[in-house]
């Protein structure tokens, strides 16, 4: 069976940037609590930067674990041709 490529860390990134510019259409993603409306929109904002860097955090950690497979890929492909 063919194996799969690593996955793209592109949606984290875009959804990173997206609750970085607090984009209206992404508020159901955004953990808040109806005290949060009372103080005006700092809170909401902060939330949003919160998940922002939670998804950049993620688009990171899918980019070393895909380098990671690959090399290992790669590794495992030159030990198969050796023959003793």
């Amino acid at each position: 069976p063919k194996k799969k490529p690593p996955r793209d860390p592109s949606p984290q990134v875009l959804l990173g940037i997206f609750f970085n510019v607090h984009s209206a259409v992404l508020i159901e993603d955004v953990p808040f609590t109806e005290e949060d409306f009372t103080d005006g929109p700092d809170r909401i904002y902060g939330l949003y930067e919160q998940v922002s860097y939670n998804c950049f955090i993620a688009a990171g950690l899918y980019a070393l674990l895909g380098g990671f497979s690959l090399c290992q890929t790669r590794l495992n492909k030159r030990k198969e041709y050796m023959v003793r």
